[in-house]
């Protein structure tokens, strides 16, 4: 009797679970079906349309550029030393200030220089009434010609002896090399120098350099005299300028080569050291088709727009997937996908499935630009 009782039980279990399962399948059919009917409902009393703004793909010509970081380089830049020891006694120049070449930058003193110069000087003249003199005596044969040239010997060596005075006095006398803006001083008024010694930087500003590297897959891009523009911190727009070399030898570890741009830098805002991106402008132009980077749906299985159509009066969103190329600022060139002239939505987007009905509001169009310039920038 074991048998036939244990049986029951599996039976009557099993007859309990299929009576749950067949209630939960209805209960969801249920669902499923009013879902049905109220859609089916709202789309015969008519959903209003979804508003959306629109932009109407452009066809352009950009220009094709490549894109480096680099670096700015002083045209001409060094920090002046001490060719001699000495104590400085005068400073000519402020931290900072623009200098001409050929001004005096800062003195040490020459004392000591200046009055052997005067005893030189006073040598080297009465050697020159020595030798005219002399001169005048063996003219009129009444000396030796070796008087003569000892003479010679003697004022040439008092006018070397000057001459060497002269170039001390001037190696301690600090002149600008070149035109450019002195950096902050590294001595001070009263400071004893050894040679050697850093006295002050100098760096010329106008021009300026950007250096970059560029990989070898694009060195047959870049040719000297080709346009380039340069953005930096503290420069409200980018600085246009030129390529004027290129380095001839591969760097191994990296396989680039050193490019170096020039640039005018009138007002001095780029400064040596400071961080550039670099935009080479290449002689190819393109033709694309241009649409608002926020009129694009990005996912997993491709990018796509919502082409507006019109069908019986009524306006439609058409899903149409494309093929992205470049940025330019707030828009993107469409490789494959979109022709000039079509409308695509470009505000509202997220909100639409394909064959939406929609409403054209313009007004809710976000600014764009191929040059956008945030106020936070």
């Amino acid at each position: 009797m074991a048998g036939p009782k244990r049986l029951k039980k599996i039976l009557l279990t099993v007859l309990g679970l299929v009576v749950i399962l067949g209630g939960i399948v209805g209960l969801k059919a249920l669902q499923i079906g009013s879902l049905i009917g109220f859609a089916s409902a709202s789309e015969a009393a008519g959903m209003p349309p979804t508003p959306v703004a629109t932009s109407v793909a452009i066809g352009e010509t950009w220009e094709e550029t490549l894109t480096f970081t680099g670096s700015l380089r002083a045209v001409q830049g060094v920090t002046l030393t001490a060719e001699l020891p000495g104590t400085v006694v005068k400073l000519d120049v402020e931290n900072g200030a623009d200098v001409k070449q050929g001004d005096i930058l800062l003195e040490l003193d020459t004392t000591q220089e200046q009055a052997d110069l005067a005893s030189a000087l006073a040598g080297l003249r009465l050697a020159k009434i020595n030798l005219d003199r002399t001169k005048e005596l063996l003219d009129k044969r009444i000396i030796a010609e070796s008087e003569y040239d000892t003479a010679v010997a003697t004022f040439d060596q008092e006018q070397a002896k000057s001459a060497t005075l002269r170039a001390t006095i001037a190696k301690k006398i600090i002149r600008a090399p070149f035109t450019g803006r002195a950096g902050i001083r590294k001595v001070n008024l009263g400071q004893t120098l050894a040679a050697g010694d850093e006295l002050i930087p100098l760096h010329s500003s106008d021009p300026i350099y950007v250096e970059f590297s560029v990989p070898q897959t694009q060195l047959d891009s870049i040719t000297v005299g080709q346009a380039l523009r340069v953005a930096t911190d503290g420069v409200n727009e980018p600085v246009p300028g030129e390529i004027t070399a290129i380095n001839p030898v591969v760097d191994e570890a990296t396989r680039s080569a050193r490019v170096q741009g020039t640039l005018r830098n009138a007002d001095g805002s780029l400064r040596a050291g400071l961080f550039a991106e670099v935009e080479v402008v290449l002689p190819k132009k393109l033709d694309v088709v241009a649409v608002p980077i926020s009129s694009i749906l990005n996912a997993a299985y491709g990018d796509s727009v919502y082409v507006i159509e019109e069908k019986a009066g009524k306006m439609t969103a058409r899903q149409q997937f494309v093929k992205l190329g470049r940025n330019r600022g707030d828009f993107v060139s469409v490789v494959k996908g979109l022709t000039a002239g079509d409308r695509v939505v470009s505000a509202g987007a997220f909100k639409l499935t394909n064959g939406a009905s929609v409403v054209i509001n313009d007004a809710m169009q976000p600014e764009a630009s191929k040059e956008p310039t945030p106020d936070n920038s």
